[in-house]
């Protein structure tokens, strides 16, 4: 047997696409999680996006109703995505991307085809003026034109080390391209190029000449800040403009004039100028993704956002306001079994699954409110969800028809619980409130909570009598159906907001989590073994980490937790110690829940994620070395050094010919470098020897466009055959 082997640290190990994290397979969000590039409309209504999945493949996705609604295309790339663009119509169009890839559609999307390049260097950027004149550039500085719409592709000319965007504004003439220190500008359909050089340090990720060839915007990095340069004379002389914030920008766009114009960037960054760039304004976005491309179709009112995790944003007021088409889930339950269960969020978002989560279908709320909790009697039938305003809505009918009760308040409500049928129940939610029903919803009922902090998880573990509040700074215990509450606030300290409380199998053991709100945040939990009685600290947390949900499905021992910054954590010892079980995500799961036993369970937060495990989230474990079919022995992947400053290189060995590629993601799952992707032999070249080769690859601390990235935690993976393997990297700025 010849093996191909590798030889990689360090201590985490991922198993992707199809089980994103071991154990765990996303559900949501939907149509995709994953980075978008780019995006294009025709008009306001068809429009088309593209990025790249988290092996690197391209994703292609399109509306017909203004964003309503996206649907996935398909195009067999094996490439990620990072340029798209319709010229004429929305039947037309060409998306570009790595290792040389360039795809056309003639029907709108339904058919992808690959064009030939000639070149393997990434291609970042796209345009056409017309239906047969198009130009692409990329890595490498390689520009690359065609002139019979895609049938074929010819290298003009090799600029600098990478170059990002590109830009014909008027005629197939005059042209304008932007990448790693540097500024080009063609005057004779890219036969030729002049060259501005501005320094390594200067990272042009975005250009556009809005309506003519003299008035244009570049945007971009410099050392980690953001700069807008302009010119009115053809590109002659840029001069700066005060951006209107310190965060790189990667996309900017005119739709109409060169007055009024919008760019985005990192952390959710977006401004917009009504005078030509004399005055940029930061307006508030209200997202904290990265934010990749920019696209107002028609004028200056309707636009639309894409960024990493899915983020699709769109305005109709000039970005004044945006909606998204990414909501957040706050709360999921299975009431009967682990096939039909509910989760809702924001913009009065309930969902249903009837299938154990294969599939999700939105159910008609008729509110635009935050909802924040939901729970179902046994029967799943009766249902209830609560949210912001006083909201309380019912259904007798599985959601087919949901209702509003009246509640009496308008407070926010966060939690609603039924503990034993479908007749009483109780909700909680800010300054104190809590109500109460012992017939359905009929009539809701003041209780006196004696606090005025605000009241985030209601459990009742076995009976309607006796019951439990987490909130801000309180545990809340009834003996008597919610007559008299007792405030008990032994073993916390103060700051601290509980945000969910849990009682395993009507015992006398239970725990809640919250969070400190003072800085820097940090993770808190505790636990009682008598019933509520008295309350002791757990030895456990995490700074930058607020912890949302805490479930026990069948015993004290086996329990998670779910919150902030990717947390979902597993103990099988009673809460004495506890391991991650989805890092590698910028999400934030506020609910996780268990319906049956420890091995089915479901996890909802940002961006609408849905998770599902079957077997208790098998935690991850450090590998070794196993044979596979494909002929491949793997160790673990171990950049060296690991923490590194300026360079870390990765190692592996091969005894067997194959393709190997190497890339770097954030957290996110964001591909921000391919190192190597390109066949690999033994040391006599056939494949015939089991004489290993070592080979290295080599990461610099910067992404695909040669800007260094921030300080942080980075997902080195490796692929082979049908192998997949990924390792942390720490970068220490």
């Amino acid at each position: 047997m010849k093996y191909l082997r590798f030889i990689l640290i360090p201590a985490v190990l991922f198993l992707l696409p199809g089980s994103v994290w071991a154990g765990w397979f996303r559900q949501n969000p939907q149509p995709t999680c994953y980075g978008l590039e780019s995006v294009c409309f025709v008009g306001n209504d068809t429009g088309y996006a593209v990025g790249a999945n988290w092996s690197g493949h391209s994703t292609i996705i399109k509306t017909t109703d203004g964003g309503l609604t996206w649907t996935v295309q398909f195009a067999d790339t094996g490439k990620g995505l990072g340029s798209v663009c319709f010229p004429i119509n929305s039947q037309i169009g060409y998306a570009s991307g790595d290792s040389g890839i360039i795809m056309k559609t003639t029907d709108g999307g339904t058919i992808w085809t690959r064009q030939p390049t000639g070149t393997i260097e990434t291609l970042f950027s796209i345009c056409f003026v017309g239906y047969d004149t198009g130009y692409a550039c990329g890595h490498g500085g390689v520009i690359l034109k065609t002139v019979n719409g895609g049938s074929r592709w010819d290298l003009l000319t090799s600029i600098g080390i990478s170059l990002h965007s590109i830009d014909f504004p008027v005629n197939a003439q005059t042209g304008y391209a932007v990448g790693y220190g540097d500024i080009s500008r063609t005057t004779d359909g890219g036969a030729t190029w002049a060259t501005q050089q501005y320094g390594n340090e200067f990272s042009f990720l975005g250009v556009q000449f809005p309506g003519n060839n003299q008035t244009g915007y570049a945007v971009g990095d410099v050392i980690g800040n953001s700069f807008i340069k302009k010119t009115t004379d053809g590109g002659a002389t840029w001069f700066d403009q005060n951006p209107g914030t310190t965060t790189p920008l990667e996309s900017v766009y005119f739709p109409k004039n060169p007055t009024t114009g919008f760019a985005v960037g990192w952390a959710g960054a977006f401004v917009k100028t009504t005078d030509g760039g004399d005055h940029w304004l930061n307006l508030a976005s209200g997202m904290d993704e990265y934010l990749y491309s920019v696209h107002f179709p028609v004028d200056e009112q309707t636009g639309y956002i894409v960024g990493h995790v899915g983020t699709i944003e769109k305005t109709t007021d000039g970005g004044a306001t945006w909606t998204s088409k990414s909501f957040t889930l706050r709360s999921v339950h299975f009431p009967a079994d682990s096939r039909t269960g509910f989760a809702a969020g924001t913009y009065g978002t309930i969902l249903i699954t009837t299938d154990g989560g294969t599939q999700w279908e939105n159910q008609i709320s008729g509110t635009t409110k935050v909802l924040r909790s939901v729970h179902f009697a046994k029967n799943a039938q009766v249902g209830y969800v609560c949210g912001d305003s006083g909201t309380i809505l019912k259904t007798t009918d599985a959601g087919q028809l949901w209702e509003s009760e009246s509640t009496g308040t308008s407070q926010n409500l966060y939690s609603i619980y039924f503990p034993t049928d479908d007749q009483i129940c109780y909700a909680a939610g800010d300054n104190g409130t809590i109500l109460k029903t012992t017939n359905g919803g009929q009539q809701w009922a003041f209780n006196s909570s004696g606090t005025t902090a605000a009241l985030n998880s209601v459990f009742f573990p076995g009976n309607p009598d006796t019951g439990f509040i987490a909130g801000y700074g309180a545990i809340l215990r009834t003996t008597d159906g919610g007559v008299n509450w007792v405030n008990d606030t032994t073993g916390r300290v103060g700051g601290t907001d509980l945000n969910s409380i849990y009682f395993p199998a009507n015992g006398d053991t239970g725990f809640a989590v919250g969070g400190s709100h003072y800085y820097p945040p940090f993770s808190f939990m505790t636990k009682t073994t008598d019933l509520g009685l008295t309350w002791r600290s757990i030895p456990y947390s995490a700074e930058y980490v607020m912890h949302f949900s805490v479930c026990f499905p069948a015993d004290a021992q086996t329990g998670y937790v779910a919150g902030s910054n990717s947390t979902l954590y597993k103990t099988t010892n009673g809460g004495a110690s506890w391991s991650n079980q989805i890092p590698g995500t910028s999400f934030t799961f506020y609910s996780v829940y268990f319906p049956v036993d420890a091995q089915t369970g479901y996890t909802v937060g940002s961006i609408g994620s849905i998770y599902k495990t079957t077997d208790g989230g098998a935690s991850f474990v450090e590998q070794e070395p196993v044979e596979r079919l494909d002929g491949l022995t793997v160790g673990r992947l171990k950049p060296i050094p690991n923490p590194f400053t300026s360079q870390t290189t990765i190692q592996y060995q091969l005894s067997l010919s194959g393709v190997v590629r190497v890339a770097v993601y954030n957290i996110a799952g964001q591909i921000l470098r391919t190192l190597e992707n390109e066949s690999r032999a033994p040391i006599n070249g056939s494949g015939s020897s089991t004489e290993a080769r070592s080979y290295q690859a080599i990461w610099d601390g910067r992404d695909e466009r040669g800007r260094a990235v921030p300080a942080g935690v980075y997902l080195i993976r490796l692929e082979a055959g049908e192998h997949r393997e990924m390792s942390k990297v720490v970068l220490i700025r």
